[in-house]
């Protein structure tokens, strides 16, 4: 069984970079960008800062995946953001999403996490780490946090989506 020291860092830069590109591109027509290493900062929470007094509400979707290697993915998005998504990737206007509510934004952005994190995950199954996903889900709210076990590698990457911000959190260890 492969170790998680065996898998580079460039690796998962290179994988989820892809994935997200691919998606957003594919399903959204719309353009994402790596941010530049000077941009990413560490690996320290949260990651994405925001003042205390202004925080930016944001929805959060998480996949995870179990094999060789075992993981989750947490895809940061602004609410402001996720709901352009939603109305995009369902064709609906602005006030056809607020009018539906919450659940609509939920359910399309754990889809764009599914598929997001599926691509990531194909390319760890070519690299020769196969597993299989974990079914999606939704975190909302600011100022938050999402401590990984001691044992779990972190790797965090901002993106940019025109205005916006994206963050993918990814949390790697060693299938048992």
């Amino acid at each position: 069984m492969p170790a998680l020291k065996e898998i580079s860092e460039t690796l998962i830069r290179e994988n989820i970079a892809r994935a997200i590109a691919d998606v957003f591109k594919t399903m959204l027509g719309r353009e994402v960008a790596l941010c530049p290493a000077t941009e990413q900062g560490n690996v320290e929470w949260p990651p994405i800062p925001t003042p205390k007094s202004d925080p930016t509400p944001q929805v959060v979707g998480t996949v995870g995946f179990i094999g060789d290697i075992n993981g989750l993915i947490y895809f940061y998005l602004p609410v402001d953001l996720a709901r352009l998504c939603t109305s995009h990737l369902l064709g609906m206007t602005g006030a056809e999403v607020d009018e539906a509510g919450d659940e609509v934004i939920n359910d399309a952005i754990g889809e764009l996490t599914n598929m997001s994190v599926g691509s990531f995950k194909n390319g760890l199954c070519d690299a020769g780490y196969p597993c299989k996903l974990t079914i999606p889900s939704i975190l909302r709210g600011s100022n938050f946090c999402v401590e990984p076990i001691s044992s779990a590698e972190r790797y965090i990457y901002r993106f940019t989506c025109g205005e916006h911000r994206v963050v993918t959190d990814i949390l790697l260890k060693g299938g048992d």
